[in-house]
């Protein structure tokens, strides 16, 4: 029998009996070398306290819709809706940690999230989303593949995660829904 495989976006109860889960995926991914704003060393409880300290009162005021791809029981990717803009920004919200665990990328993850993800800034009334992504990642050219257009890129913007002497360059994107 087939894992069941869906996408929930969470609210504060879900976050809470989730937050274990997102903490292991997120130090996971940051281990696999992903730049989503932390260095190494980033321990588990490191990744706890990002999601209960920056994350959760986003979540709480609804201000950040959090969607988590579930197989089976298990969380194995997520992605950040970020909806708290300036009042002149209102049409449009930010895209963040898009995540997937290493043990299951390259199966459309990440693009379904991404669906998802749109299909909400949508109900929501948003016409235009941001994001960022280390230039060259895997991820860029999968946000390039689902319309995202670039910006521009701004050198020497993160330290990487494994390396803290070497900054690396961001690219800013944007679509327009």
């Amino acid at each position: 029998m087939k894992n069941r495989e869906v996408i929930l976006c969470l609210d504060s109860t879900g976050f809470d009996a989730r937050i274990g889960e997102l903490a292991d995926l997120l130090h996971a991914c940051v281990l696999d070398g992903a730049s989503v704003g932390f260095v190494l060393p980033f321990s588990k409880e490191d990744s706890l306290q990002f999601w209960r300290n920056h994350v959760r009162p986003g979540v709480v005021s609804c201000q950040t819709l959090l969607m988590v791809y579930i197989v089976g029981e298990q969380v194995i990717g997520t992605v950040q809706l970020c909806c708290s803009t300036m009042p002149n920004q209102s049409h449009r919200a930010d895209v963040s940690k898009l995540l997937v665990s290493p043990l299951f990328r390259k199966r459309g993850i990440a693009k379904a999230l991404m669906a998802e993800l749109e299909t909400q800034a949508r109900m929501r009334g948003k016409s235009l989303l941001t994001l960022d992504t280390r230039t060259g990642d895997n991820a860029e050219p999968l946000y390039r593949q689902l319309g995202y257009e670039i910006a521009g890129v701004i050198p020497d913007f993160c330290r990487d995660a494994h390396d803290k002497t070497r900054f690396d360059p961001t690219t800013y994107m944007y679509k327009r829904l």
